[in-house]
């Protein structure tokens, strides 16, 4: 008899719970996220005045973009933006109908961002295609939150003291240091210009 082995179990991959601030994200409406991820690039130093910066599209005939921002203030390149809120890993399709996109806006530079987290097919995709597409998901997209202020507040704050070396610093320091006394073994100079000890007088 032939003893047949029982399939081992498969592992299950563990899944990481979204954080607070990509809850809230994915609880905006399309029009809130595509403002959010608008604001969060002109907070990074895209484009120049908030007014004139970026373009909220998401209408139909626009291909899937979401939104245009200037990369500088005299708008001399543009960065289209796609922003999906999605809980399933985004695969490579979904960024191949994106650049497909790009290149029908004769575009150069393009960023994807969702609220999940992007297959590994997905990431080495966008890093090798002509124009460039930046891939940003839930975790990355709420770092850039809290380091540049959008969306988010401060709830609590540390202040750390130093010491002030200026204060401790007096303006006689600079001052030259007074010689020291003559004590009974110090050297002398008479007037015929040869040394003797003070003790010797």
């Amino acid at each position: 008899m032939v003893a047949v082995s029982k399939p081992s179990a498969k592992r299950k991959r563990a899944v990481v719970p979204p954080s607070p601030t990509v809850i809230e994200v994915m609880r905006a409406d399309p029009n809130g996220r595509r403002r959010l991820v608008l604001d969060v690039l002109h907070a990074m130093g895209y484009g120049g005045s908030r007014d004139d910066t970026a373009q909220r599209l998401g209408q139909s005939g626009d291909e899937g973009i979401d939104g245009v921002i200037r990369e500088d203030r005299l708008g001399l390149d543009l960065i289209y933006v796609q922003a999906k809120r999605w809980t399933s890993v985004v695969g490579r399709p979904k960024i191949q109908k994106f650049f497909g996109a790009l290149h029908g806006k004769r575009a150069t530079k393009g960023v994807f961002i969702t609220t999940s987290t992007f297959s590994r097919d997905a990431v080495d995709y966008a890093e090798g295609v002509t124009p460039r597409v930046i891939l940003v998901d839930g975790k990355e997209l709420a770092q850039l939150m809290i380091e540049h202020g959008v969306g988010v507040t401060a709830s609590r704050q540390y202040e750390i003291s130093r010491i002030d070396l200026d204060y401790f610093t007096s303006d006689d320091s600079e001052a030259s240091t007074p010689p020291a006394p003559l004590g009974d073994d110090a050297a002398l100079v008479n007037p015929e210009g040869q040394a003797q000890l003070s003790g010797d007088q």
